[in-house]
């Protein structure tokens, strides 16, 4: 049996501005934009390339509202591995993503914390190399 994750909803204050931060500043894809009516969209992004899309959700009422930007209640809730971490960092900076430390070398990788325009933590990370060779 085979299974995968197709889509992780992040609930957003505006699809639109969603959509140019995710394509402007982190350089996603936008994979669909389908018009659901009354106000509702269908909206994935997702890296070039990668299997498992953003499925960007309008919040929709008082409690929604409240988690735009806290859906992992303060901590690194999303990783975005990278082959060249350099050029990825340079390239998210120069499009103000907000970096909240300087790049980081682990055992694990390089990596550096930072927020969406919402405020939700990510990792930027690019990941050890494995293997004998390591």
């Amino acid at each position: 049996m085979r299974q995968a994750i197709a889509n992780i909803t992040l609930v957003v204050r505006d699809y639109d501005e969603a959509i140019a931060f995710y394509t402007g500043a982190l350089g996603f894809a936008l994979l669909e934009d389908t018009d659901l009516g009354d106000g509702k969209r269908w909206v994935r992004v997702a890296p070039q390339g990668a299997e498992t899309a953003l499925l960007l959700a309008q919040a929709d009422g008082d409690k929604q509202r409240a988690s735009v930007g806290n859906q992992c209640g303060g901590r690194v809730g999303f990783f975005l591995h990278t082959d060249d971490f350099a050029r990825d960092h340079a390239r998210m900076a120069a499009h103000g993503v907000n970096f909240l430390e300087t790049p980081r070398h682990e055992a694990y990788g390089t990596v550096a914390v930072f927020e969406d325009l919402y405020g939700n933590r990510w990792d930027l990370l690019e990941p050890a190399a494995r293997g004998p060779a390591a």
